[in-house]
């Protein structure tokens, strides 16, 4: 690379920032636009150099945008992998387009990353329920984990309304026929054991 430029001695620091930042999965390009070569690459992902044709298109042809910075679009290199990459046109003193900072991030690991947790997250296979159909505190965890995903609010969010619909569907469940449940069942809603009494004794007044 070759520092001879004014352009690369301006925007180097910039460049360097962002390779580094990135790295190893983003080139960092500098273009002429003027002369449609390259100016200089930070960690090249082809055999692009300084020196080498840019084969831009014509800058008067693009659309107008915030800042002069397009993009991310996604290209894909010879070898298959898929880059998101962003464009923004510098500008000189008076306003003309000077260069063309383009960076080129290699998407391998994000899709791989996604592809693990899809993995994770897909489907299993059905809950043997022979295995848990004595095990009473996965039953409170249950009717709870559901009650909380159904509101969209943590257990320590609920509302003396939502315990009270949490502690009846547990009741329901007969989870407090069980001895010791309510020590479980107040640990779970995050409550002390005398406001659990309390709102049981409530929950069963309101019944007819």
């Amino acid at each position: 690379m070759t520092e001879t430029d004014h352009r690369v001695r301006l925007w180097s620091p910039v460049c360097e920032a962002v390779a580094a930042l990135l790295a190893p999965y983003a080139e960092v390009v500098l273009h002429d636009v003027r002369d449609d070569r390259v100016l200089a690459v930070w960690n090249p992902m082809s055999s692009r150099g300084p020196g080498s044709p840019s084969l831009l298109g014509e800058l008067d042809r693009l659309d107008p945008a915030p800042g002069g910075v397009y993009g991310p679009y996604e290209k894909v290199l010879a070898d298959g992998r898929r880059l998101s990459s962003v464009s923004a046109v510098l500008r000189d003193p008076g306003g003309e387009p000077s260069a063309l900072l383009c960076v080129n991030l290699d998407r391998t690991p994000l899709e791989q990353a996604a592809a693990l947790l899809a993995a994770f997250a897909a489907p299993s296979a059905p809950r043997p329920e022979a295995l848990f159909e004595q095990d009473w505190t996965e039953r409170v965890q249950q009717i709870v984990g559901a009650y909380v995903r159904e509101q969209g609010r943590p257990v320590e969010r609920l509302t003396r309304d939502d315990r009270l619909a949490v502690l009846a569907e547990l009741d329901v469940a007969g989870i407090f026929a069980v001895r010791r449940a309510t020590g479980v069942v107040a640990g779970v809603l995050q409550i002390s054991r005398s406001t659990l009494y309390a709102l049981l004794a409530e929950l069963r007044r309101s019944r007819p």
